[in-house]
């Protein structure tokens, strides 16, 4: 069986783990973690990385930074996981779910101002597959409505908007390490800061609100609560394998992109013959190869597509169940506007196995097989 993700391993994750278990720093924001903030900042162009133990908790540290209160609406696409709705959530906020783009499944940038109202908060871009959102569109919004943008990056590490990385644009940006990525840790995030004015409370949100940072570097004798936080940082084990992991990001992004390239080119006639739709890239973006779909034309051809491909030994799978047609979305969320293309692609997407070492070529074949059958 070709499975649908195998996690990547560079060869010096347990070099890196061991030399971190023999410095005897394992609770976290030692070598290691300085080691990979410094390369996120350096690669990512941002004010300050943070490591977080998951996306997950660089986004509950954006809700707070961010200032998220009781009655708040936070604008949002649907077409997303859970995580980017429950972060905001968790604060008493409201999200606000607006329809995506057909060409990149991305949150519709035209639709956004309709869906701002007295009480909206922030936008939360996601940049799903890697492909960048309109982020000068966005940008602009949020700007003239006094809104921050904090970027849902987790699938976007290392793919880039009109020369600037995904992550580094909005207010604040949060990254996915999670062994589904291209680069990974097991579990694991981190939190972007693009300028200096959340640089300080990030740091003590991530010590569960206290300023032991400050007591660490010698600023204050003692540290003490003084703020809302929790426990968000990693442990240096997951920094020191995360290190081995952004050593070869680049050739890990290399890799991926061109088993995407190969699967792009050989289902060029299948999209001809209008059976299947292709990702689409625009212009100005630089995709990181996270994700490799194919929209069939109905739902049901979706469903027996995976089948086929299973019953050749090649494992696919669709991906979200829109936010707003849960369960608890219909609860605690709010819907702007139409979602017809949201429900539609969510019914006929499905991915392809895409890691380093796949066997393309037999999954092709089952493909062209498959699409037959279906």
């Amino acid at each position: 069986m070709i499975g649908f993700n195998k996690p990547y391993l560079t060869g010096n994750e347990l070099t890196f783990i061991q030399e971190a278990a023999t410095k005897k720093q394992l609770a976290g924001d030692g070598i290691f973690t300085a080691k990979c903030s410094e390369w996120l900042e350096n690669e990512i162009s941002c004010h300050k990385a943070l490591l977080t133990h998951s996306c997950t908790a660089a986004l509950e540290m954006a809700a707070i930074l961010a200032d998220i209160q009781e009655g708040d609406e936070v604008i949002m696409p649907s077409f997303t996981f859970v995580s980017t709705a429950n972060a905001f959530v968790l604060r008493g906020a409201t999200p606000v779910f607006v329809d995506v783009r057909k060409d990149t499944l991305n949150i519709n940038e035209q639709l956004i101002e309709d869906a701002i109202t007295k009480h909206t908060k922030a936008i939360v871009p996601v940049h799903y597959a890697g492909v960048p959102c309109e982020m000068d569109t966005i940008m602009d919004i949020a700007r003239r409505h006094n809104l921050l943008v904090i970027e849902d990056a987790a699938q976007g590490i290392l793919s880039s908007y009109k020369g600037r990385p995904l992550g580094s644009i909005g207010d604040i940006g949060c990254l996915s390490f999670h062994e589904t990525k291209n680069i990974i840790s097991g579990e694991g995030g981190a939190l972007l800061l693009n300028n200096d004015l959340f640089s300080r409370r990030a740091q003590i949100i991530r010590e569960k609100g206290t300023n032991r940072v400050e007591f660490m570097s010698g600023e204050v004798s003692k540290y003490s609560w003084i703020d809302i936080g929790s426990s968000f940082l990693p442990g240096e084990m997951t920094a020191a394998f995360l290190w081995a992991q952004l050593q070869e990001g680049k050739y890990i992004t290399k890799k991926r992109k061109e088993i995407w390239n190969f699967y792009h080119q050989a289902f060029q006639d299948i999209e001809n013959a209008q059976q299947i739709k292709r990702p689409s890239i625009p212009e100005a973006s630089v995709h990181n190869g996270h994700i490799y779909y194919l929209l069939l034309n109905t739902n049901d051809l979706r469903d027996n597509f995976i089948e086929a491909m299973s019953s050749q030994g090649v494992q696919c799978v669709f991906h979200y169940v829109p936010l707003h047609s849960s369960k608890i979305g219909k609860k605690i969320g709010r819907i702007s506007g139409d979602m017809s293309i949201t429900e539609d692609i969510a019914s006929r997407l499905v991915r392809l196995p895409l890691w380093l070492g796949v066997d393309a070529k037999r999954v092709i074949e089952c493909v062209n097989i498959s699409i037959l059958e279906s």
